[in-house]
C-alpha cells in the first residue's frame, strides 16, 4: 500500500508551503485554502482518524492544538479569530486519511448549516 500523501509531505518527498514544525507535529499551508489563512496541521505519526486516536494519543491531541494556538498567533490572528476544523471519515469531510486540523482565518467566519 503506497504511503499517504501527508506523510509523503512530512518526510519532504512532496513540496508544501511549510508555517510550523516541532518534534510531534508539521503544519503547512492548504493548497485549496477556503480562507486568507488556511493551514493543515498533522501529526508526524500515521494516525488515519480521530475515531483511530485512543487514550495513548491523548497528550498529541492536546499537542496539535497548541500549535494551532502558536500558529494563529504567529499568523496574528489569534485576537480577531480563528476556527479550528478536523473532520473525520466520509460523512464528516474528510478526503485524506491522515487526522489534520485546519486552522482558518483572516476573514469572518459564517457557520453555514448542512
Amino acid at each position: 500500500m503506497p504511503e499517504c500523501l501527508f506523510c509523503r509531505i512530512v518526510k519532504g518527498d512532496l513540496p508544501s508551503r511549510k508555517v510550523y514544525e516541532d518534534e510531534l507535529t508539521f503544519a503547512f499551508d492548504d493548497i485549496n485554502p477556503k480562507a486568507p489563512v488556511h493551514i493543515l496541521i498533522v501529526p508526524k505519526i500515521h494516525l488515519p482518524t480521530l475515531v483511530d486516536a485512543g487514550p495513548s494519543e491523548q497528550e498529541l491531541l492536546g499537542h496539535l492544538l497548541l500549535a494551532a494556538n502558536k500558529i494563529a498567533k504567529e499568523k496574528g490572528i489569534d485576537g480577531r479569530g480563528f476556527r479550528l476544523v478536523l473532520n473525520c471519515n466520509p460523512e464528516g469531510g474528510q478526503v485524506v486519511y491522515h487526522l489534520h486540523i485546519h486552522l482558518l482565518g483572516g476573514r469572518q467566519m459564517r457557520w453555514q448549516p448542512a
